[in-house]
């Protein structure tokens, strides 16, 4: 081993024993270069480090062979992150979340370009909980591991983190980025909309496309919208726009003309499942209307009303619906009725009053949290500094009206 690695090696021993973990980071921030002309001999200087003691030396030279545009032995590679990320000592690498979250970018990127994405799933949820100080805490990797998701088309992995309201972000000593939050927000809606979660996944679309960088009744976008998304959204998805105003006159007529004359267009944004999806939620949409209108209704007359195909068709959507209690109903095969019925709910049981009491509580612990975040804000030195600023540009304007 070279001289100039021992001397690395020794450093990163002693730092260690001595817990000064802001010199070593300091180091090995300073020694990407001298590993990166050393490849050859990086797996003799792993040898030589202990992961629990020297998480931060080992978390340097994997970083460094990770990034080399052509990793000869993957596999030996792959097998040293994913035992470095579930032995190493969490508390050092918590002084360096920088370099461990382009670590785990590194891994997910070059598993997505072997296809192999699902190998990466449980490493990459592993170093989540490694650095993250509460499960509410928003990393860059939650993007990752959303991507890793979709692409291995295992999804429900990612639900634990995207079930979970974020509170905080993990800064990442400086390193994490908006595209990080964007890309959480727009994978999470997907995985959900793969889920067919359709309010989750609209509330993770608007995140994505509301956050300052920056289905039924399409909302209009917050106010803190940027203004260049205002401004190209509607442009750049002008079919889409035509599809939700389609949608909102309730007739399939006008909706399948419109899916018809883009069809080409939704077809290669591969978004025509998604389409077609619209399409089975308004005949839903018209069903839950008759049940505003009328008692009872044949399955010949639904599927005349709703523009079903016949009254199997009919059949099918309320038997599915009732399932999912989205109607109250029941069908009398004899005669082919249709009975609407009120909510059987009557709110009175202990386990609605359970349900009432959670939601309660969430709601006390999400007061408290905007009282706690509001407090940091009053007293952030940058906003205190921005808010000085906007109070002497106000007046400076005052002043010159008056003059």
């Amino acid at each position: 081993m070279a001289s100039a690695l021992e001397q690395f090696v020794n450093n990163v021993r002693q730092l260690s024993a001595q817990g000064q973990m802001t010199q070593l980071c300091e180091l090995i921030n300073k020694s990407g270069e001298l590993l990166a002309k050393n490849l050859s001999h990086l797996d003799t200087v792993l040898g030589a480090l202990d992961i629990q003691q020297h998480s931060l030396g080992v978390l340097a030279v994997l970083f460094v062979k990770l990034s080399m545009p052509n990793i000869p032995d993957f596999e030996t590679l792959f097998s040293q992150v994913q035992l470095f990320i579930s032995t190493s000592n969490g508390e050092q690498i918590r002084h360096a979340t920088d370099t461990f979250a382009g670590l785990c970018h590194q891994l997910t990127n070059a598993l997505v370009e072997r296809k192999q994405p699902l190998r990466g799933i449980a490493v990459i949820k592993q170093a989540i909980e490694k650095i993250q100080m509460n499960s509410n805490q928003l990393t860059s990797m939650h993007a990752d591991l959303c991507q890793l998701c979709l692409l291995a088309k295992c999804l429900k992995p990612a639900l634990p983190f995207l079930e979970l309201d974020m509170t905080d972000i993990c800064k990442e000593n400086g390193s994490y980025e908006a595209k990080h939050f964007m890309c959480y927000y727009y994978y999470g809606g997907m995985i959900y909309t793969g889920l067919r979660d359709l309010e989750r996944a609209l509330y993770f679309y608007e995140q994505a496309i509301s956050t300052p960088a920056m289905a039924g009744k399409v909302p209009a976008l917050p106010k803190y919208t940027s203004q260049v998304v205002c401004r190209f959204v509607k442009p750049l998805s002008n079919a889409y726009h035509e599809l939700a105003q389609a949608y909102a006159t309730n007739d399939p007529a006008v909706l399948r003309g419109l899916v018809n004359k883009h069809s080409d267009l939704f077809t290669r944004d591969n978004n025509m499942g998604l389409v077609k999806q619209c399409l089975a939620s308004l005949y839903k949409k018209n069903i839950q209307r008759l049940t505003k209108t009328f008692l009872t209704l044949s399955l010949q007359d639904m599927a005349s009303r709703v523009q079903l195909s016949g009254p199997q068709e009919a059949e099918k959507y309320i038997l599915h619906m009732i399932e999912n209690a989205e109607i109250y109903a029941s069908i009398n095969q004899k005669d082919g009725m249709v009975c609407f019925h009120d909510n059987p709910e009557k709110y009175n049981n202990p386990a609605m009053l359970h349900k009432t009491d959670q939601e309660m509580l969430k709601c006390i612990e999400l007061d408290e949290k905007l009282r706690s975040m509001d407090q940091e804000i009053t007293v952030n030195p940058q906003f205190v500094q921005k808010s000085l600023g906007s109070q002497e540009d106000d007046v400076g304007s005052k002043t010159s009206s008056y003059s």
